[in-house]
């Protein structure tokens, strides 16, 4: 294909973002109605993209190769079937969170739409990324967006919550940054394939290694650098918390698969034990800290930090199934978290309350929304049926075959996801009406069915039917170990010599 399709996909939302910012009217619906057309355009093209994606080869497709800084960086972006799903994600959240500014954004809801325009931008950015500059420089350039969408429409702690978000994600960064400029000398290049076919010498793995490691376990957000996330979703409006826990968390677990496993595979090995470790506190920890919360934002928050748990588990079990799991996972999580965070933006919206005790009984007076809302609470803790189960079973079984106390310790996570769901659940839907103020509350409108169904079908359908996920990721992944497996060799067998 000769069109620059993937340009196409990281261009178009600027474009829009930039009509949006030459309009005269800052608060019309007119401007609402441009963001919409751009994102629902660029999600047709995602889909498109992942028609035409051949997944029977490990290559990278309708790549773009271009000079951008003369002998040092060019502008490379191409996908496989590991990067392909993320995109079609990004760009079937960004439209819904669109729609939902109808009811939560009343004030400078143009600059609200910019920012999320270029902040898709951004993310596909990155998912596209075949330079390790390039991938950076969206990498890091998603923080803004974020910072300013926190900062400006958020809570009434909402400066102290962006700043916290943006020290903690871009002190991490600044390490990758050196590791990024040290490969170059290194390698004498930033190119990712060419990386992947040269290799990186033995020596300088470990320490690059931790530095990818800083950034991208910050961003996960990974056990104890993850205080930054309860803040920063209590804080954002509901587009930027459905933003932040779609997509913002899988830029770090994409890069996990990407660069940890690709890159430095000797140094993944030797620090896979500190991985399981740090996943196992965030599955079992942040599950107990979960279940504490009186916050409905905050519960969902650390549900989070422990699904991520399982993704970063999984993907150092260094086993298809694992990796598999693990990005079936994100994608559920990415669906799931999205929905949750609308839903309690619906709530929010009519009481102006996250607490959980504001609310019950909410069965009797929105039974659309309550049978919603069971659906995605069953999807997050797993259920057979959904999404959530196929991602978790898989990175369960990836782990059961590396290690087997690693795989029962991350099992307690299900359970324990059960429990601080269902009890939300509860609170929330059943038990009697004690807030009278609750009866004069309406049930889900158009806008708000629209948008949870177009999040509830993909749920139920890859939950039955994962065919269409693993399909697509399955030869890139095969292909990951055993270039993995080759490397490691290689460097068991230099050693002996």
């Amino acid at each position: 294909m000769n069109f620059p399709i993937l340009s196409s996909l990281i261009l178009l939302p600027i474009i829009g973002s930039l009509f949006l910012l030459f309009s005269k009217d800052k608060n019309s619906n007119t401007g609402k109605y441009v963001a919409l057309f751009t994102s629902f355009v660029n999600f047709l093209i995602s889909i498109y993209l992942w028609y035409q994606f051949d997944p029977s080869t490990s290559n990278f497709q309708f790549v773009e190769d271009r000079e951008w800084l003369k002998g040092f960086i060019n502008y490379k972006v191409g996908i496989d079937g590991i990067s392909i799903l993320f995109i079609v994600l990004t760009s079937l959240i960004t439209p819904l969170c669109i729609i939902s500014v109808n009811n939560t954004i009343k004030d400078r809801l143009r600059d609200f739409l910019i920012a999320i325009l270029v902040m898709e931008s951004l993310m596909i950015g990155v998912f596209c990324s075949l330079d390790l500059v390039i991938f950076y420089l969206f990498f890091e350039a998603g923080l803004i967006p974020m910072f300013l969408i926190i900062g400006i429409w958020g809570g009434t702690r909402r400066v102290y919550s962006a700043f916290k978000f943006f020290l903690y994600t871009l002190l991490g960064s600044v390490l990758m940054l050196i590791a990024i400029i040290s490969i170059y000398w290194i390698s004498g290049t930033t190119d990712i394939t060419q990386l992947y076919d040269l290799g990186i010498d033995t020596k300088y793995q470990n320490l690059l290694w931790l530095a990818f490691f800083s950034s991208f376990a910050v961003k996960t957000p990974m056990w104890p650098v993850h205080t930054w996330l309860p803040d920063a979703h209590v804080e954002a409006p509901t587009a930027g918390s459905v933003l932040l826990a779609a997509i913002l968390l899988k830029m770090a677990g994409y890069g996990f698969i990407r660069f940890s496993l690709g890159l430095f595979p000797v140094a993944s090995e030797l620090f896979t034990p500190l991985v399981y470790t740090l996943s196992l506190i965030a599955i079992v920890y942040t599950s107990l800290v979960a279940l504490m919360q009186e916050d409905m934002k905050k519960l969902i928050a650390y549900s989070s930090v422990a699904h991520m748990g399982f993704v970063t588990l999984g993907i150092f079990t260094i086993t298809q199934q694992g990796i598999e799991g693990s990005i079936v996972q994100m994608i559920s999580h990415g669906l799931v978290s999205a929905a949750l965070f609308l839903c309690v933006g619906v709530v929010y919206d009519r009481m102006h309350s996250r607490l959980i005790a504001t609310y019950g009984g909410l069965v009797s007076i929105m039974p659309k929304y309550s049978i919603l809302f069971m659906l995605f609470t069953l999807a997050a803790l797993g259920l057979p049926g959904t999404s959530g189960f196929i991602g978790e079973f898989l990175v369960l079984m990836g782990a059961f075959k590396d290690n087997f106390l690693v795989a029962v310790i991350a099992s307690l996570g299900v359970i324990f996801g059960a429990a601080y769901m269902l009890w939300l659940y509860r609170r929330v839907v059943f038990g009697e009406v004690k807030n009278k103020e609750l009866l004069k509350m309406p049930d889900l409108d158009d806008s708000e069915k629209f948008i949870l169904w177009c999040l509830a079908i993909p749920v139920l359908f890859f939950g039955f039917y994962p065919e269409p996920l693993l399909n697509t990721t399955e030869i890139s992944v095969k292909h990951l170990i055993e270039m993995y497996n080759f490397n490691l060799n290689l460097n068991i067998t230099e050693v002996q010599n």
